[in-house]
């Protein structure tokens, strides 16, 4: 073989080895593309419709029968049970006797459910025991219910503050219950027909008082 016939058929030889090689990377190169760039397999996650837990509109209406105690804390009349008769209060009173609500009609009426252990009702007490006084004559009749402690611990409160008005024992806090005194003191002022006129959560000063004592005390003028 001359010279010029070996070179030319090793430059076909070098030609067909290079196309071998680039057929091979065309046929790899379609599989490894997608692997690299493209996920089909994995759906696109969708944004939520109702984030951060707000409710979904196609959801309808979320149902308010849970709001009623917040709701009915809005409410006063709901709350004390304004405009509804009062509920029995039939109590053994402090140093002997008994306090029994139904003996008081036609008086008018301020109920304080409160503890000795109960800061406000320190703060509270002289000024009940100054309405007390001042409006006696008037038929105004002031109580305070102690919840669930002895006798001695209520008397020795009393006695230290200068109270002469009754005080009642709530034993077992059935009556506390029954008037839904959940938190202490609570105020409730009942008019001469047994009707709660008016009530407050506890820690009020003189101007709240005055108003209760006037919500059962018609046409007397009612001072702090």
């Amino acid at each position: 073989m001359s010279p010029r016939v070996s070179i030319v058929a090793g430059l076909l030889a070098g030609i067909a080895a290079a196309a071998l090689v680039l057929g091979g990377v065309l046929v790899l190169a379609p599989d490894s593309v997608p692997a690299a760039t493209a996920s089909p397999s994995v759906p696109a996650v969708q944004p939520s419709a109702s984030p951060s837990g707000s409710p979904d509109p196609s959801s309808g209406p979320t149902s308010s029968a849970g709001a009623s105690p917040s709701a009915a804390s809005d409410d006063p009349g709901a709350l004390f049970g304004v405009g509804q008769p009062a509920p029995p209060l039939v109590v053994p009173q402090v140093g002997g006797g008994e306090i029994d609500l139904t003996n008081l009609r036609g008086k008018a009426v301020w109920v304080n459910f409160m503890g000795t252990y109960c800061p406000p009702c320190v703060d509270e007490f002289p000024l009940m025991e100054s309405f007390a006084a001042r409006y006696a004559d008037d038929g105004l009749v002031v109580l305070a219910i102690d919840v669930e402690e002895e006798e001695g611990i209520v008397a020795a409160f009393a006695q230290s503050l200068g109270t002469t008005f009754p005080l009642g024992l709530d034993l077992d806090g059935s009556a506390a219950e029954e008037w839904r005194a959940a938190a202490l003191p609570v105020h409730f002022w009942i008019d001469v027909d047994g009707v709660i006129r008016d009530g407050a959560l506890g820690g009020i000063g003189p101007d709240i008082m005055a108003a209760g004592v006037s919500s059962i005390l018609p046409g007397v003028e009612v001072t702090p």
